[in-house]
């Protein structure tokens, strides 16, 4: 029979080897995660593909790198050679949230945005045409063009939602209206905010708002599903917000949920946003003329275009989307704005910081259908 002293000498060998294993797995998991960043943040290969099919999946995985919310990437793609549709994937909307489905069609547009950028560069003019009829499908005809490459191209694999403080740095007059130039559409308008009075007027809906989905448990539910604690859930399932992102700790599900039920509070988040939305150069308010599916995804290709070009001058930008999720806050907002009876579709806050941990995209296997 094994003495005291020896079952204890053992049980610490025992404790130390299960320590060691589990900074193993984790150095193992974070290689794993770093490994599909690097996969899926980057440019085509120096040989582009020549076949109209191969061309076509690049479009796609391009299109895949556009901002969705909550990364549910709620989209799926049908190639035909002179077109790709973009269809909405009911099955990854977030209810609570967007009980409207206006983020699900934004989300639409962002990714069209993407492939007509990506498609210029690959010697294609894509023509976007919108038919509510069937399927509420975005279709995007690809004719033979002269190749141009743009900065906006160029910052498609860099750009991100930066949801991390920024340095407080002021734009320039000159990037402002870069900025403004970008964010303008068919029917939409984006409203560029900067004086410090009117951010904090801004932050007081941000707060009423997130307090008000904070006591909603349907919300928190919902945005607990989507949040990937650990390297391995974001490799796994390639969608969702990636903790790290946010700066919070990369752990296990079953302890990262513990923790966030623990920590994830109205007065905590709104701190956060206090001092995210007080380090920021400026606010963007995105407004649609008409309030239909049409107007949402030619929003969701405004705000692209802005987050690209925002990219391309090395600006960051987040969302804050609270006062306009809430639907009892919107108006009060829209009155604030001074919009009349237009839609304030997104708030998102921009300026200078440093780059975050990326979330990550599913296969194109997983959204191409038939």
């Amino acid at each position: 029979m094994p003495t005291r002293r020896q079952v204890i000498l053992a049980t610490a060998a025992l404790a130390g080897g299960m320590a060691a294993y589990a900074v193993g797995a984790y150095q193992n998991a974070a290689s794993r995660y770093n490994e599909a960043v690097r996969n899926t943040w980057q440019h085509a290969t120096n040989n582009p593909p020549a076949e109209i099919s191969a061309i076509n999946r690049e479009l796609v995985r391009y299109a895949i790198l556009a901002a969705s919310s909550h990364n549910t990437q709620c989209w799926k793609f049908r190639i035909e050679d002179q077109t790709i549709s973009i269809l909405p994937d009911l099955t990854r909307e977030c209810p609570a949230v967007d009980p409207d489905r206006h983020h699900l069609y934004v989300s639409l547009g962002c990714a069209t945005e993407n492939l007509i950028q990506a498609a210029q560069a690959f010697g294609k003019y894509g023509e976007v045409s919108f038919d509510s009829k069937i399927e509420d499908m975005v279709k995007v005809n690809l004719e033979p063009a002269k190749v141009l490459t743009s900065p906006l191209f160029e910052a498609i694999p860099k750009r991100q939602c930066t949801r991390a403080e920024y340095d407080g740095k002021k734009l320039s007059n000159e990037d402002l209206k870069s900025l403004a130039t970008a964010g303008k559409g068919n029917g939409v308008s984006v409203l560029l905010i900067t004086e410090t009075e009117k951010i904090e007027k801004i932050l007081e809906y941000v707060v009423q708002a997130n307090t008000t989905q904070m006591s909603d448990r349907p919300f928190v539910d919902e945005l607990e599903t989507w949040i990937r604690f650990g390297y391995d859930e974001a490799v796994s399932q390639g969608d969702g917000l990636f903790s790290g992102s946010t700066g919070n700790p990369v752990v296990p599900r079953w302890l990262g949920a513990k923790m966030f039920n623990l920590f994830f509070s109205a007065k905590n988040e709104n701190d956060k946003y206090a001092k995210q939305i007080r380090s920021s150069a400026g606010i963007a308010v995105f407004v649609s003329d008409r309030n239909d599916k049409e107007h949402w995804i030619e929003t969701g290709r405004c705000y692209e275009r802005f987050a690209l070009q925002a990219t391309a001058l090395s600006i960051k930008n987040a969302f804050l989307n609270q006062p306009v999720e809430v639907s009892t806050l919107r108006p009060q907002f829209a009155s604030y704005l001074g919009i009349g009876d237009r839609r304030p579709d997104l708030v998102v806050r921009f300026g200078y910081g440093t780059e975050t941990p990326r979330s990550l995209r599913r296969s194109l296997d997983q959204v191409i259908i038939a």
